[in-house]
Order: structure tokens, then C-alpha cells, then sequence
């Protein structure tokens, strides 16, 4: 299945239609391969369908392309008429989902495959009753708890959340989406789990953390997971400077291309700005050339300057902790279960984060 086309979604927002908030989330995989399709008549149908809905999906978001490319030249069709001409074609294939599931009312992969499309198309509430009954129907899938709890998640109630992401864990350990969801869940939302599991602030990021690490344990190679496992060390106070440029060290080895690379090496300037490391700092923006991080360059290059001149910036940190330590393999060892062994002196220190 497609998730949040970037086409599809802008140009629904500005038509008004309702998209999902929590796009940090992921749904489990939904392919005809992950839902073991046989090669029954039933199964075959259903299959026809997803891949009815992939294509209009894709076909989806090629309009909005060219429209707007058509845009930019003068010509093209109306918002409207563009509007119009997506929703028929959706609407085909919400229309399949409804007859197959008429004929076979009782199959379990098909409430997820239409809980899966609806949500693509911004009906949220509509996704989350075809996930329940999903769930009713084959309480052992893993991805009708996960697809659920992502709904608690932004619907509340979180703790739901919570129950729902350690169910779908339980049912397949090996699946990292559910280990960074519930990782990302408990990382934004602190108060309820700290309330929930009965534990403090610490001990709540260090669970998302070690989450986030298993979640990479499972998906080594996924980019943008270990930036977000790596951007989650900003939110703990005092910084857990080590470890932060561990967990970016390891972005940096398995980024794609220069432009991330080039975003990895502005956040490991950052980080040793804000540990006082300031000549390893300025050799990570000095090889920042993308224009796109032009801006981010000269404010950390400004608040390098600032922090070098003894003007307090919004917390100055000394830190006393080890060296970060290289396993024979190359990678940087990260020992995120526990606090890193440091003091810290903070001045001026920043007000709670949001949701804190």
C-alpha cells in the first residue's frame, strides 16, 4: 500500500480535506506478501483490489504533478475540477473494498487493506472501525494493533496506545515499525507514560531509546530512523553529549547521498557547539556546501561565535564523560540504557518542552 503520498497529501490539505496529524507513525507493512495470500479465488480478488488501489494512488499523485507543472506554465485544470476527477477515481476503489467485503464479510485482511486506504485518504475515523474489526476477526495480526494503536495515538486515549504497540510487539518481535512507534509514542507523550508505567522523566526517555535501538537492531540501514532515534537526544536535558554523536557517527555511515550526509554533519555541529567543541564543530560546517542548509549554517556559525565570546546561550553545559568508544567493527558503541557517567552546570536553562 502507498502512505502519505506527498502529491496527494498537499493537494487534499488545500481542498479541505481531513489528513492524519501523527504522520511519524507507520502503518505495518500491507503487501499482498506480508498478508500470505494463498492462491484461493478470495484471496486472488482481494489482491486485484490493493493493487487497484496502489495504481490509483500512484495515478493520484502523477495528476497533481503534472497539474501543478501545468500550473506553473499558465494552463492546467482547476482545483476543483482536478478535486473531482481524484475523488472518482478513490471512490472506485472504495467501492471495490465494500463489494468484496459484502461478499466476504469475514475476511480479516480485507478490513485492513480498506482501513489501510481510507486512511490514505484522510478518513480516519472510517480506517480505525475497519482496523477494530480486523482485530475482532484475527486477534493474532500484529498490524490490526499497530494500525490501532496509531489511531490512539492521535486520538487518544494514549494509554490505549501504549497497549496496542506492546500487543502487536508481542505477536511479531521482529518488525521494527512497532518498536519506533511505541518508542516515538512514549517519547512525545512523557506525563502519560510516566504515569502509565510508573516511572520517571529519565526513565522514560531511556525507554524510547532503548526501543529506538531495537527498532535500528532490526533495520540497520534505515536513515531516517536513526536520525529520529538521534534528533530524540535534544529533548533530554542535560545533553547526553556521547551519546548523541554516537547515535549521528552511525547516521553519518549510512546516509545515501551527499545531502544527507551534509544534514548529519549540521547536527553533529550542533551537538559539539553545545559540548564547547568548537574546532570539530566549525570542520562539520565547513564541509556543509548544500545551499538548502545555508541557513542552519550561519545560525549555528553565529552561535559558535557567541558561545566562544562567554555569552551565555540558552544553557551552557560541562560536561565530564568519557570518550565515545569504537567497537572493532567500526561502529560507535552508544550506551544509551542509562545515563552517560557526567556533571552538568546549567545557566539559563531553556523552559519545559512542549507537552512536558
Amino acid at each position: 500500500m502507498k502512505y502519505l503520498l506527498p502529491g496527494l497529501l498537499g493537494f487534499l490539505l488545500v481542498v479541505g480535506a481531513q489528513w492524519a496529524i501523527a504522520d511519524t507513525m507507520e502503518q505495518a507493512p500491507r503487501d499482498a506478501d506480508e498478508l500470505a495470500f494463498t492462491n484461493s479465488p478470495q484471496d486472488k480478488q482481494l489482491e486485484k483490489i490493493m493493487e487497484d488501489d496502489d495504481a490509483a494512488m500512484d495515478e493520484v499523485d502523477k495528476w497533481i504533478q503534472d497539474n501543478n507543472a501545468f500550473k506553473s506554465q499558465g494552463a492546467g485544470e482547476s482545483k476543483s475540477q482536478l478535486n473531482q476527477r481524484i475523488m472518482a477515481r478513490l471512490d472506485a476503489v472504495r467501492k471495490s473494498y465494500e463489494d468484496f467485503l459484502q461478499r466476504y464479510p469475514t475476511n480479516a485482511d480485507a478490513y485492513l487493506a480498506f482501513g489501510s486506504f481510507l486512511e490514505d485518504t484522510g478518513d480516519e475515523d472510517g480506517a480505525s472501525t475497519q482496523y477494530e474489526k480486523s482485530r475482532e476477526l484475527n486477534p493474532r495480526n500484529p498490524a490490526a494493533w499497530n494500525d490501532l494503536a496509531n489511531y490512539y495515538g492521535e486520538n487518544g486515549p494514549i494509554t490505549n496506545s501504549f497497549i496496542y504497540y506492546a500487543k502487536a510487539i508481542e505477536l511479531n518481535s521482529n518488525e521494527p515499525v512497532y518498536y519506533e512507534n511505541l518508542a516515538t509514542t512514549v517519547y512525545l507523550y512523557r506525563r502519560d507514560a510516566m504515569q502509565f508505567y510508573g516511572i520517571r522523566e529519565p526513565q522514560v526517555f531511556d525507554k524510547a531509546l532503548v526501543l529506538y535501538q531495537k527498532a535500528i537492531q532490526l533495520d540497520p540501514d534505515n536513515f531516517a530512523l536513526q536520525t529520529d532515534y538521534a534528533e530524540s537526544y535534544y529533548g533530554i536535558k542535560p545533553l547526553r553529549t556521547n551519546d548523541a554523536l554516537a547515535a549521528w557517527t552511525n547516521a553519518l555511515k549510512i546516509a545515501h547521498d551527499e545531502t544527507e550526509r551534509e544534514a548529519v554533519y549540521i547536527h553533529l555541529a550542533r551537538v559539539k557547539i553545545a559540548a564547547g567543541r568548537f574546532t570539530e564543530a566549525q570542520a562539520h560546517l565547513d564541509a556543509v556546501t548544500n545551499s538548502q542548509y545555508d541557513v542552519l549554517k550561519r545560525h549555528l556559525e553565529s552561535t559558535m561565535a557567541e558561545r566562544k565570546k562567554g555569552v551565555p546561550s540558552l544553557y551552557n553545559m560541562v560536561f565530564t564523560n568519557p570518550p565515545v568508544e569504537v567497537a572493532s567493527d567500526g561502529n560507535v558503541i552508544s550506551n544509551d540504557v542509562s545515563p552517560p557517567n557526567m556533571t552538568a552546570v546549567l545557566t539559563n536553562p531553556p523552559p519545559p518542552a512542549a507537552g512536558q
